[in-house]
C-alpha cells in the first residue's frame, strides 16, 4: 500500500474554455469539480494502474466535506484528519484548442500547532503496513516549512520509504528528513539550490535526500542517484494540459521504489506517465494510448 498525504487538500474545478479570451469574457464549454491536490492525484494515478492507496491529509469545512465525499464516490480509500477552517478551491481554466492553461490557487485554511501535531500522531498510526509515502503539494497557513522533513523522518524512523514533491522553503528543509526521493521539477529547483540541474539535485543529495529526480517538461527526467546519474529523453512532446503531470510522474516514481525497480526502467515509466498525463484534461488521468506509444522510446543515458 501507497500512502499519500495532501497537507492542503483542494476542490478542484477545471473550465474548459476552447479559443479563450484571456482578456475578455468567456462561455464556459464544460465544468469539471472532484477531490485534488498533489497527493491526491497521485493516488488516482496509482489506483488506476491497479495499487492499493490510501488517502490522508488535512480537511475542514463544507469544502472539505465535499473533497471527501468525492473521493468516497470515487472509491479511493481514505482517512483524513479533521481541522476546524474551511479547506480550498483550486481553478484551472484551460483553452484546449491553444493548449494553454491558468492556474488560481487558494492558500488553504489556517491550520493550529495543535492541529499539526495531532495529525502527526494520527499519520504515524496510519503508516502501519505501507509500503511507501508520498508528501506533495502546497502546506496551509500555520504549517512550518519544515512539515515535510518532519514527517518523512517519522517515515524514515519506521522503516518506510518517503518520495517528497514541494516547493520553496518545504523543498530547501525536505532533505533534513532523509527521503528516498526528492522530485521538484527544473525551476522549483533553480528558486531552491543556485547552479545547474545537476549541481542542484547534488547539493540536495549531500544534505540528505537519496535521490533527487528533477522533472524538466518536454525535457525528459534527470536523477542523481546513489547509483549513478541518469537522464531520461523524451522521443516528442505531448500537447495539452500540464496540470497533473508532476503527480502521474510521482506516481510511476512511487511504484519503482516499492517494486524495486532498476533506475532506467523507473526514470522511463515515470516520464511516459508524465507526459500521458498531458493529454488528459483534468489532473489524476492520464492517457493509456499515449503511454503505451511514448514509453518504449524514451531513451535514458
Amino acid at each position: 500500500m501507497i500512502v499519500t498525504v495532501t497537507l492542503n487538500l483542494a476542490l478542484d474545478t477545471t473550465y474548459r474554455v476552447p479559443g479563450a479570451d484571456w482578456d475578455g469574457v468567456n462561455r464556459v464549454a464544460g465544468v469539471h469539480r472532484r477531490a485534488g491536490g498533489k497527493g491526491v492525484n497521485v493516488a488516482r494515478v496509482l489506483r488506476a494502474l491497479g495499487r492499493d492507496v490510501l488517502v490522508t491529509g488535512l480537511a475542514g469545512g463544507p469544502t472539505g466535506q465535499a473533497i471527501e465525499a468525492d473521493l468516497r464516490a470515487a472509491g479511493i480509500p481514505h482517512d483524513l484528519y479533521a481541522v476546524a477552517a474551511d479547506s480550498r478551491t483550486t481553478l484551472a481554466v484551460t483553452d484546449p484548442d491553444a493548449g494553454r492553461t491558468a492556474l488560481f490557487n487558494e492558500p488553504g485554511p489556517e491550520v493550529s500547532a495543535a492541529e499539526l501535531a495531532g495529525f502527526t500522531r494520527y499519520y504515524e498510526s496510519l503508516l502501519a503496513g505501507a509500503d511507501a509515502v508520498v508528501l506533495s503539494g502546497s502546506l496551509p497557513r500555520g504549517v512550518p516549512s519544515d512539515a515535510y522533513a518532519t514527517l518523512a523522518a517519522v517515515a524514515a524512523s519506521l522503516g518506510v520509504p518517503a518520495i517528497v514533491d514541494a516547493d520553496g522553503e518545504p523543498l530547501r528543509h525536505a532533505p533534513k528528513g532523509r527521503p528516498s526521493i526528492l522530485k521538484p521539477n527544473a525551476e522549483e529547483l533553480a528558486r531552491a539550490v543556485p547552479g545547474s540541474p545537476a549541481e542542484g539535485a547534488e547539493a540536495l543529495r549531500g544534505q540528505g535526500a537519496e535521490a533527487v529526480v528533477v522533472s524538466m517538461g518536454a525535457g525528459g527526467l534527470l536523477a542523481v542517484t546513489g547509483e549513478g546519474t541518469f537522464r531520461a529523453r523524451m522521443p516528442y512532446a505531448v500537447h495539452g494540459n500540464p496540470t497533473g503531470a508532476g503527480d502521474s510522474l510521482v506516481a510511476g516514481l512511487a511504484l519503482g521504489l516499492v517494486e524495486r525497480e532498476p533506475w532506467p526502467e523507473r526514470l522511463r515509466r515515470a516520464a511516459a506517465l508524465g507526459a500521458a498525463a498531458v493529454a488528459t484534461p483534468v489532473a489524476g488521468e492520464f492517457d493509456p494510448d499515449v503511454y503505451a506509444d511514448i514509453h518504449p522510446q524514451i531513451t535514458i543515458s
